[in-house]
């Protein structure tokens, strides 16, 4: 017992008893630049880019509605794969993990349209989520890779899909652009998992020799197994300002020649400078920059094209070839 149990006033018990109003607990975040607490609204705004320019990691829903027109998406299917073809287990079973990435994406999803029907859905299982739309009108197939889901880990699931996304970019004969988050190959699927490196490239060859273009936007991280093919195989390569892009971490490179690496080593601005990216660019003027480029290299009866006539399905190998109707 003290002077305050006693003495206070009504409304400095109030004060003191711990009963305040119901607060969300994400109201505000955390700059990672320069350590100022932002309002979520104002990120939201911004397509979370804090006043630093510092550029969180985002979702596949709000790329979609940073890339295309009114914010209208057809989403993909993505083929579904084995669940736990090694059995694998570390300090918990595979399948545990994978539920408990899905339950992270879930409860992330619904926070950020709590009403399913305002907004196109989104289709993802595991790392990767897909959609078809347009980007100022260019028919464009949008994979975007979610750092959220177990690191964007590249596994059965993240190759079929973007085997998928290059596929009906083919058959409906749109541009392919890839957003890229990644911390490499999942351990849990071994071998299985590398495989998916020869079989991405294929599938881009695919692409490119239907003319169309494939465009890869590096996000914050990308590395890895994912660095090593297709986030390194597009026709132009944009960073987002301040990704680090890389096979091995700073960390390691730095134990391993037992030296200290020159300023923003392995982040887009020094690799732009290296000549090993093309462009960065800051977030918010991304689908100008991609549709500009988009309107360079798309073929020009594509481009034109309208959405409604392209085919869905890819034709078989053995059916006739015909135009679309223009």
């Amino acid at each position: 017992m003290n002077w305050l149990t006693n003495f206070r006033t009504p409304g400095l018990k109030g004060l003191l008893s711990g009963n305040k109003k119901d607060t969300p607990d994400n109201l505000w975040v955390k700059c990672p630049v320069s350590g100022e607490l932002v309002y979520r609204s104002d990120l939201e705004e911004s397509f979370y880019v804090t006043p630093a320019g510092a550029h969180l990691r985002i979702s596949p829903r709000r790329r979609f509605r940073l890339f295309f027109d009114n914010e209208r998406w057809e989403p993909i299917p993505l083929p579904q794969v084995a669940a736990d073809p090694l059995k694998f287990k570390d300090d918990k079973p595979y399948p545990s993990r994978i539920k408990g990435a899905k339950s992270k994406i879930a409860k992330r999803d619904k926070e950020e349209a709590p009403d399913s029907g305002s907004v196109p859905p989104v289709a993802q299982d595991d790392c990767m989520a897909a959609a078809f739309g347009k980007i100022d009108g260019i028919p464009t197939v949008v994979l975007v890779q979610d750092f959220a889901f177990m690191g964007g880990s590249l596994g059965m699931a993240a190759g079929e899909a973007f085997i998928a996304a290059a596929q009906m970019a083919v058959a409906r004969k749109a541009g392919l652009v890839v957003c890229t988050a990644s911390g490499g190959a999942r351990m849990q699927e071994g071998t299985l998992s590398l495989m998916q490196m020869p079989r991405t490239t294929l599938a881009i060859q695919e692409v490119k020799d239907a003319g169309l273009p494939y465009l890869v936007v590096l996000c914050d991280p990308t590395s890895g197994g994912v660095s090593a093919s297709y986030a390194m195989l597009g026709d132009i390569h944009i960073g987002e300002p301040g990704a680090m892009i890389a096979f091995s971490g700073p960390r390691v490179i730095e134990q391993t020649i037992r030296e200290k690496l020159p300023e923003g080593f392995q982040r887009s601005e020094f690799l732009r400078e290296k000549g090993q990216i093309d462009i960065v660019a800051d977030r918010r003027e991304l689908k100008s920059t991609i549709a500009r480029i988009l309107g360079h290299l798309m073929p020009p009866r594509a481009a034109s094209n309208d959405v409604s006539e392209l085919p869905v399905v890819p034709p078989s190998p053995d059916a006739p070839t015909t135009e679309s109707p223009t």
